[in-house]
């Protein structure tokens, strides 16, 4: 039996796809198409300096520990302690949380050109109160689903992910070739410059948000071992998976930018839009209301997915002492329901915004650059801690290693995808000129406080536990400086040595090969 379960193994396209479908997403396009044949620039820029890195690095991270719990928390608590690593998925958890609103906004609008009525259509669209409702009214409804258990979602999630954005994808790159070669009118300028005027520095600020196109390609990750030779077949596949990945980026980019002027683009309506303009070329307009229900689909398949998701690793860590009693609590199925609770109540008071933003498109762009924000600390971290466990963990096995001997690659990958995330960081926090945002007041104090309340909060939670925080069926894996080495006793020699016994009865830590990091 178990030489039959080792045949069972991922081709190297199986998994380049699989990468494909878990990080494409359509509703970015438009951020992108205002920056004409430079946004190829900005994509493939992204994709050497954060997405392969990304790929290869939490390769490296899921295949050292492929058998403990924690996912981030577990690779940068190793090499940082932790309360870095408590940070790390707790700000993942919490920009996931974010992320809702601005994924079901574009949901929203998709939903609104679901009519015939182009002016109809577009005016409900741009509805602030009917936005605010469809979102909160989705995501609750999702919620209590996934309440129910999460069973049947994947696969809600894997017919969504082709209806909803491998297929309109493909779609919207043969509809803009089409057009291009019937004579069409191209409102993009394909004689432009290949690289941006980066010394108008206002031109690269909304680019920093493509870094979160090619978020979550960590998940990848996980499959390291399920995939034959993988020291030589992974790298292949996070290959072929970027290089589709990109390939559906700026071609559909480009066909957005074919068929809408750069000064009529909106973040959240364009892709609508875009659809509607060429179906009208080709004279099938009764086209539009079912690619809006299929991208609308997409979109709430994967939210249906991901509400219990990224909770389930702050579950996790939250059973082995690190959140209070009330955030480990379960309903009958073991679905960490006031987890999701409390993360409705944060999307439902995130969604309250629209009131206070001058627009949807403006919500949509302050909420999404939130999520960076957050998201990028954490890639920082992973990146970070990656070339430290190649100094504080040197011993331990590495299934799948970056660079065969010695740790310059490492440092090159993981130095690259560091500072291509400081980068994105940095700039993440300067308004898009392309964009009105309202006042730069709000734009700043929502990014800065918003930021610093994610960051100070996990540090205030450890700062509190307690040993009661504990769940006693929790089975949460020591860190490797907690663990004990076995004590070196022999028949001949009672006494061992003193200097690798275990923990005395106090609690004290063993003599181990490494020093405890801070926290």
């Amino acid at each position: 039996m178990a030489n039959i379960k080792q045949t069972v193994k991922l081709g190297v396209f199986t998994l380049a796809i699989m990468n494909v479908t878990a990080v494409v997403s359509l509703r970015g396009l438009p951020a992108e198409a205002v920056y004409g044949m430079s946004s190829a620039f900005y994509y493939l820029f992204a994709a050497i300096v954060f997405l392969i890195p990304t790929s290869l690095v939490a390769a490296e991270l899921a295949a050292m520990f492929q058998d403990k719990q924690g996912g981030v928390f577990r690779w940068v608590g190793e090499a940082y302690g932790k309360r870095l690593g408590f940070l790390a998925i707790w700000v993942q958890w919490i920009e996931s949380t974010i992320w809702y609103p601005t994924v079901l906004t574009f949901g929203a609008v998709s939903i609104a050109f679901i009519g015939m009525n182009d002016v109809h259509d577009m005016s409900l669209a741009n509805n602030k109160y009917y936005t605010l409702v469809v979102v909160l009214v989705i995501y609750w409804l999702a919620t209590f689903i996934s309440m129910k258990g999460m069973g049947w979602v994947g696969k809600v999630a894997k017919v969504g992910g082709m209806v909803g954005t491998i297929i309109p994808a493909a779609l919207l790159i043969i509809l803009g070739i089409i057009y291009l070669a019937t004579g069409g009118h191209s409102n993009m300028d394909f004689h432009s410059s290949f690289f941006p005027d980066l010394t108008n520095f206002d031109n690269v600020v909304l680019a920093a948000s493509i870094f979160l196109f090619y978020a979550g390609m960590e998940m990848g990750g996980i499959h390291v071992k399920d995939v034959n030779n993988p020291s030589k077949n992974y790298p292949k596949a996070v290959f072929i998976g970027a290089l589709i990945t990109v390939i559906i980026f700026v071609l559909g980019t480009f066909s957005l930018g074919v068929i809408i002027p750069a000064k009529d683009i909106s973040l959240t309506q364009s892709l609508l839009v875009g659809f509607d303009n060429y179906f009208r070329y080709i004279h099938a307009s009764w086209l539009s209301p079912i690619i809006a229900i299929a991208l609308a689909f997409g979109v709430l398949a994967g939210v249906l997915t991901w509400v219990a998701g990224p909770s389930k690793g702050i579950f996790a860590v939250g059973k082995a002492g690190y959140m209070p009693p009330f955030f480990q609590k379960t309903n009958k199925l073991g679905v960490q329901k006031n987890i999701l609770y409390v993360q409705g109540i944060a999307v439902t008071v995130l969604s309250l915004l629209f009131v206070v933003m001058p627009s949807v498109q403006s919500f949509y762009q302050i909420l999404s650059q939130l999520t960076v924000i957050l998201y990028l600390i954490m890639y920082m971290l992973m990146f970070s801690g990656a070339i430290a466990l190649r100094y504080k963990m040197k011993k331990l096995n590495r299934p799948f290693r970056i660079g065969k001997g010695g740790n310059g690659l490492m440092w090159i990958i993981g130095g690259l995808g560091f500072c291509g995330s400081l980068l994105a960081f940095i700039l993440s926090f300067i308004p898009p000129s392309q964009i009105s945002t309202g006042s730069n007041t709000v734009w700043f104090s929502v990014l800065i406080i918003g930021a610093l309340i994610v960051v100070i909060a996990p540090f205030i939670i450890y700062a509190a536990k307690k040993p009661s925080w504990v769940d006693p069926n929790s089975n949460f894996e020591p860190f490797h400086w907690e663990e004990q080495p076995a004590a070196k006793v022999t028949d001949s020699t009672v006494t061992a040595k003193v200097t690798t016994t275990t923990s005395t009865a106090n609690g004290s830590t063993a003599k181990n090969s490494g020093n405890p990091p801070k926290g």
